[in-house]
């Protein structure tokens, strides 16, 4: 702590220690009592404004002006509000039925495509240039470098 955050602290919080942050009042009453010299003349001076503040009291307002601002405030019908009510919970009926019917078609749809095999590959594929066949082409008259060829 040093002279001028203590300073500090007792120009922005007063003279009572309750007032000041919790995580520097322990360092802050250490230094006070280690360097009483410096730190009562600040200390003296918040509580001078303290009770200079503590001292001022505001007047209840006047009957009148409570009456006045009663009588100003706007008046909710209770229908109006049984309205308001009753069409929250006629919205609130429906997101509800809304998420059951997302939650019924997501779950159709998980048992319907579920229950399927996957297609079969279709047994022309196999007979293409790209499926291979029973008897190997690099042993034919077509490869002329191959075993078995006549050239």
């Amino acid at each position: 702590m040093t002279p001028e955050r203590f300073r500090t602290l007792v120009a922005a919080y007063g003279a009572d220690p309750q007032r000041w942050p919790q995580h520097e009042r322990e360092d802050a009453l250490e230094w006070a009592r280690a360097h009483r010299a410096e730190a009562s003349p600040a200390l003296d001076e918040a509580m001078a404004l303290d009770s200079w503040l503590s001292r001022d009291m505001v007047a209840p307002p006047p009957r009148a002006l409570f009456e006045q601002i009663v009588a100003g405030a706007p008046v909710t019908p209770v229908a109006a509000a049984k309205r308001r009510s009753f069409w929250w919970s006629g919205a609130a009926f429906a997101g509800v039925g809304l998420a059951g019917a997302l939650a019924g078609a997501l779950t159709i749809s998980f048992v319907v495509l579920g229950g399927t095999t996957p297609a079969a590959p279709h047994e022309t594929y196999l007979s293409t240039s790209f499926g291979g066949t029973s008897s190997d082409w690099s042993e034919s008259n077509l490869n002329p470098g191959a075993e078995g060829s006549d050239e």
